[in-house]
């Protein structure tokens, strides 16, 4: 449905195109996984069609983002560097058009943006922790901050940091419009604490 109302350009291309690339972005990190690179393909075509037709509204930018961000982390160091200035310049600009969006879901991204880029490339943990912790304004208890947050801490031998972040993501209740990632978070969370020593 979705893909027929995006390529009709009607009233409702926009909304069609931003919620595709949604789905698409979701089929990306959860369907069987010869068939992963082909919905993220599709996102990344959603996204930059709803940002080209809105592109003063922030969801095409950042599911935009997001599609090239799970290509770039799934798929080897070259989808990495091809996708590395596009996904922070469309996260940059989601900051700049609604830095609340999604419960700030435009720091949290570029928090992992900075600290899964080497640093030679632009990557930064200072950076990374600041965007991850302005993330937390908009939400205190998002299970994904929390647990990349804690995922950077240990990287850095804050074992008692990440101790209390990944405690922080146990603790946090289910949020109704993020129940799946929520539940994911928490069992990643358990299995990297039972670890931590």
């Amino acid at each position: 449905m979705w893909r027929s109302e995006m390529t009709a350009g009607g009233s409702g291309a926009f909304e069609a195109a931003w919620k595709l690339a949604r789905a698409d972005y979701w089929l990306g990190g959860h369907a069987p996984a010869a068939e992963r690179r082909g919905f993220l393909e599709q996102g990344i075509e959603a996204g930059r069609k709803a940002a080209t037709l809105q592109p003063q509204r922030p969801e095409g930018h950042f599911w935009l983002a997001a599609n090239m961000g799970a290509l770039a982390e799934s798929f080897g160091l070259r989808a990495g560097i091809k996708y590395r200035k596009p996904i922070k310049d469309a996260l940059e600009t989601v900051l700049r058009l609604d830095p609340a969006f999604q419960q700030g879901s435009a720091d949290r991204a570029l928090g992992r943006w900075y600290y899964r880029v080497p640093s030679l490339f632009g990557g930064s943990n200072k950076e990374s922790e600041k965007h991850l912790r302005a993330s937390l304004i908009y939400n205190p208890q998002s299970t994904a901050s929390h647990f990349f947050l804690a995922e950077l801490y240990l990287d850095q031998g804050r074992k008692a940091d990440a101790r209390a972040a990944l405690q922080a993501v146990l603790d946090a209740p289910f949020d109704s419009d993020w129940s799946p990632e929520d539940r994911e978070f928490k069992d990643k969370a358990r299995a990297l604490l039972a670890r931590v020593k």
